[in-house]
């Protein structure tokens, strides 16, 4: 397993692995995306005019289950699109219209659209990668790890605790958000990511963590499971970010989890 911190190298990996006029400063405004409806929602695919076969990046958003919508996503478009990928980012119903198993099935749904329908935007439906923040975290890593996302490349956590519900109840951290939305503990190990972790390998998966309370501590233990079964494994850690900031400045110049996820991204999709 792989374990970064920001006071590593990745800074200066990221000037390498950017081409050339490939800064924030440089690139232009937001590129607008084309909005299809997969059947439960609308998704918003952004992709460059000509290349094709590119990877994919396939963005779930948080907003603790209830709130948020796809066109959250700062400067990842344009940020991906310079540096070769298509980027893809959904919407799903929120609570209370649907609960959370409602809605991994509707990123399963989104995912299974997109990669039937992505070839046609240039992305390459076999080198489609699942990245989610904060309850998109959570949706990803969950139908990840039961095998929701057939085909999946690789996986890439962005700051969530809900990787093991029982878990995070004994360990006193189900309040707040977490205790509203997961209040049947009858549901939670079919809701937890853990539970269907051991007995196969997984996709590589990067799993990062910022500063806010317990995301270091669950991050670590599910990476130490995902480890004992054999796969690759990249833990950041993000704990000079807040838990807002690790989802708001990737794609900026600079920044050292931008970098440590290319380095992932171009190991794991190439």
């Amino acid at each position: 397993m792989t374990t970064i911190d920001r006071r590593s190298f990745i800074a200066a990996l990221l000037a390498a692995l950017l081409p050339p006029g490939a800064s924030a400063a440089g690139r232009p405004g937001r590129p607008e995306p084309q909005t299809l409806d997969y059947g439960p929602a609308k998704l918003d695919v952004y992709a460059a005019e000509g290349p094709n076969n590119l990877p994919v990046v396939f963005f779930v958003h948080g907003g603790a289950w209830r709130l948020g919508k796809r066109s959250q996503v700062g400067a990842k478009p344009a940020f991906l699109l310079t540096n070769g990928f298509v980027f893809v980012s959904i919407d799903y119903r929120m609570l209370p219209e649907a609960d959370v198993a409602t809605q991994a099935g509707d990123v399963e749904k989104a995912y299974a659209y997109v990669r039937a329908n992505i070839a046609r935007h240039g992305g390459d439906p076999n080198r489609i990668v699942g990245m989610g923040h904060s309850a998109g975290c959570h949706l990803i890593a969950l139908t990840g790890m039961r095998g929701g996302l057939p085909g999946v490349a690789a996986l890439i956590l962005d700051d969530t605790r809900a990787y093991d519900l029982a878990a995070l109840s004994k360990n006193g951290g189900m309040v707040r958000a977490y205790a509203r939305v997961f209040s049947d503990p009858a549901q939670w190990a079919a809701l937890s990511p853990a539970s269907f972790v051991d007995g196969k390998k997984h996709p590589p998966t990067f799993i990062a963590y910022s500063r806010a309370s317990g995301r270091g501590e669950e991050s670590k233990a599910f990476a130490q499971r995902l480890r004992a079964t054999g796969t690759d494994v990249t833990l950041f850690d993000g704990s000079a970010y807040t838990h807002m900031s690790i989802n708001r400045d990737f794609g900026e110049d600079g920044d050292v989890l931008t970098a440590a996820v290319m380095a992932f991204l171009k190991a794991s999709v190439g």
